[in-house]
């Protein structure tokens, strides 16, 4: 399918390619024409431009001409002027002079008249030749502008063009790179799918042959074990303990809570919603504390004082509904009990609504009546009483489907099972259309209360009251759409939970053996509890793979221990030596010490009294008692004292002393540093192998798990292929032991036959 798709869209694309290629001719045909046009234009422009040169070289040239007659005339003029005085003064000279200039200037007159008229038809020819040209000129740089204007749009469409085929091709390219690519894997796909064909067909094999066998085995045993088959017959059936699904007890634990929140919401709203009915009837139309108010709303007063002892009842029969759905049970219709207490509490709420509904229109009534109510607050009296024949209508129907869910419960004929779903479907829309009730009173009751604050005598006590009623209607409307909303959403588990009970038959029968059920499940809970016997104390098992790791890397352990022991001795000889060297080397500086001592104590004689003699002797006693360090400071001392000693042998002592205990502190160091590098070399040592131990199991473990993954898809295919085939064999199975055991008991019936007539037989011969 999907290749043919695909197949589908490449057909088309290439379709719309070839369109947009003729296009793209067409286009290109058409702008090669323009093109040539505006070639032609341009040459027709040149050719123009050429023909105005010359008429403009040509109008320069009669303009120079022009000039030059002009100034020719001028000349004559002058030499006219100049000749008439002359001939004044000499018209006595002759008439011969006289004639030859009147001839000279009629033929000059004649010549600048042939000249003007010339010069007057060039003027006129080169105004018409210029107006032309520019009207020429103009037409064509029009024309021009427009062909330019239009090869530029001919030019935009065909680059779009262009473009959009270029970025068609490109799309096309990788849609057919894609296609191949898909099609690869389509293909290897095909060929696991062949693969994982032929696996499941031979796993398909070796399943039916094993089925087979274990049918033949199960057969044997039933044959063998089996006396009756107690799922045959309904009413035994319904005995039979249903698997505990404790998922489906906590989700109805779970909507059972929120059924209880919603109803205790609705009780309240609804107390509120008749108590500031009951206040309303006492200070409206007639306060009570001013005069006594009609019989009606007296009585009317009285049974609404009384809506807590039919309202509360709803919230204690809900919560005895919750506290029976417990993790342990099984909650279905037929088990929940207590729903026909909250049908019962429900019942006797509608009975009340009903009794005070004729209260209530009668005083929406008097309220119209009374000289206060005008027009509009009659016309929202009247809207409210329909509501409140409404409300009591809805909820009439919702106490109709309830206590019909009630039924399978307590009469198991009362409501069969395959309408279950239909009446929950209806207790539903009566929740829809309860909530669509309370928005209409809570609107129209909005309105009243608005038009009442209005009336200029409306009291603070008629406001507040007013406000309360509101507030109560609004919650009762919000009650409402919750539990509106909440049963829209879960009808579709209510419906879908009614098939939990007893495999193969429809269904709990009646009451009564859904409560045996109850009771063998109980029993079957405490056997169970009773087998289960304490296990004795293990190793944990974390602890014991901590063990486990300690044992493989312990003989590892020990031979890093018995180096480090071979070492440590190692080490102790070499100290050793190096005591008894330093232990000579003491005696000897003592040895030498004392001579010094005795040296300096003969100098001190030969130089002081006998009081240095006897510090020297006291000195050499500390020396010979003490160790080599006191003595090297004893000695200082004692020369530092008597300033006998110079003070070189004093620093010298000095700094061989320090340096004797600086090389007493680095070797201890020098030994610790090794026992502790010994033991960091032993653990690190020990780690590496436990590293290595961890990273060959985590290598195990990864390739376990790829196993168990393949496997666990393998198993899932297999489980949905072998599902089918095992549900069908079971339904044989399940006929033909129901045919077997109709041949036993015929087989039975028989055998019981026979012994009754071998006992009449041993009778007979007995009497013979």
């Amino acid at each position: 399918m999907a290749s043919a798709e695909l197949q589908g869209k490449y057909q088309k694309l290439a379709q719309e390619y070839s369109k947009l290629r003729a296009q793209n001719q067409v286009l290109k045909k058409g702008v090669v024409d323009e093109q040539a046009n505006s070639a032609a234009l341009k040459e027709q422009l040149k050719m123009k431009d050429q023909s105005l040169r010359k008429l403009q070289q040509e109008m320069d040239s009669l303009t120079f001409r022009n000039l030059q007659l002009a100034k020719r005339v001028e000349l004559l003029q002058d030499e006219l002027a100049l000749s008439e005085p002359r001939g004044k003064k000499n018209k006595k000279s002759g008439d011969t002079s006289s004639q030859l200039s009147q001839e000279q200037k009629s033929v000059f007159d004649e010549d600048l008249q042939k000249k003007i008229e010339e010069n007057e038809r060039l003027h006129i020819q080169f105004f018409e030749a210029d107006e032309q040209h520019k009207h020429v000129e103009a037409e064509l740089r029009s024309r021009l502008a427009t062909l330019e204007r239009e090869t530029a749009q001919h030019q935009a469409v065909v680059d779009g063009l262009t473009r959009k085929y270029m970025e068609t091709i490109e799309k096309l390219q990788n849609d057919k790179a894609k296609l191949e690519v898909k099609s690869q894997a389509l293909e290897k796909e095909a060929k696991e799918c062949r693969l994982r064909t032929e696996d499941c067909q031979l796993q398909l094999k070796n399943l039916h042959e094993d089925l087979s066998g274990r049918l033949e085995e199960s057969l044997s045993i039933i044959n063998e074990k089996v006396p009756f088959n107690d799922t045959k017959y309904s009413q035994y059936n319904a005995l039979n303990v249903p698997l505990h699904n404790r998922r489906h007890q906590l989700k109805m634990r779970d909507i059972a809570g929120q059924a209880l929140a919603f109803v205790q919401d609705l009780v309240t709203a609804l107390l509120n919603f008749h108590t500031y009915t009951e206040q309303r009837i006492q200070i409206f139309p007639v306060d009570s504390a001013i005069d006594t108010i009609s019989p009606l709303n007296q009585k009317f007063s009285q049974y609404l004082h009384e809506n807590a002892s039919y309202v509360r009842p709803l919230e204690e029969g809900m919560l005895h509904l919750f506290e029976s759905i417990t993790e342990d049970t099984v909650t279905v219709l037929e088990t929940t009990v207590k729903l026909k207490t909250f049908s019962e509490h429900l019942t006797s709420y509608i009975c009340f609504l009903r009794k005070i509904l004729p209260y209530q229109l009668k005083s929406l009534e008097e309220e119209c009546e009374s000289s206060l109510c005008t027009s509009a607050l009659r016309a929202r009296n009247l809207e409210l009483s329909q509501d409140m024949k409404k409300m009591t209508a809805v909820f009439e129907k919702l106490q109709t489907y309830v206590s019909l869910l009630a039924l399978p419960s307590t009469e198991p004929d009362g409501l069969l099972r395959a309408n279950f779903s239909t009446v929950l479907t209806n207790v539903g829309a009566a929740l829809d259309g309860f909530h669509d009730v309370m928005k209409d009173i809570s609107k129209h009751y909005s309105q009243k209360a608005t038009i009442e604050h209005e009336l200029p005598t409306a009291t603070q006590k008629l406001i507040t009251t007013n406000d309360c009623i509101l507030s109560s209607v609004v919650a009762l409307t919000n009650g409402a759409g919750k539990i509106a909303s909440f049963f829209s959403n879960n009808v579709d588990y209510f419906i879908a939970s009614l098939s939990y009970g007893p495999k193969v038959a429809s269904g709990f029968i009646n009451p009564l053996s859904a409560e045996c059920m109850l009771q063998y499940k109980k029993k079957a809970a405490a056997y169970m509890k009773v087998l289960r016997k304490p296990l004795s104390e293990s190793v944990p098992y974390e602890e014991a793979l901590a063990n486990r790791r300690v044992l493989l890397s312990s003989t590892e352990s020990r031979e890093g221990l018995a180096q480090q022991v071979q070492q440590s001795l190692e080490k102790i000889s070499k100290l050793e030596q190096e005591k008894e060297h330093w232990m000579l080397e003491a005696q000897l500086a003592k040895i030498k010490l004392e001579k010094e001592n005795q040296r300096i104590a003969d100098k001190l004689k030969s130089t002081s009294s006998g009081q240095v003699a006897g510090l020297a002797q006291e000195n050499a006693s500390v020396a010979n008692a003490s160790d080599q360090e006191e003595t090297a400071k004893a000695v200082p001392e004692a020369v530092h004292s008597t300033s006998v000693v110079p003070d070189v042998e004093s620093r010298e002592d000095l700094i061989k002393n320090h340096y004797m205990a600086r090389i007493v502190e680095l070797t201890s160091q020098l030994q610790l540093a090794d026992s502790k590098s010994v033991h960091f070399y032993a653990e690190c040592r020990a780690l590496s192998k436990r590293l290595a131990l961890a990273e060959k199991s985590k290598e195990t473990l990864t390739e376990e798990m790829k196993v168990a993954s393949q496997n666990i898809s393998r198993l899932q295919d297999e489980l949905t292929t072998t599902k089918r085939s095992y549900e069908g064999q079971l339904s044989m199975m399940s006929d033909h032991l129901c045919s077997m055991n109709e041949t036993l008991s015929k087989q039975r019936e028989e055998i019981d036959i026979l012994k009754m007539s071998s006992k009449g037989n041993s009778k007979k011969n007995k009497g013979r």
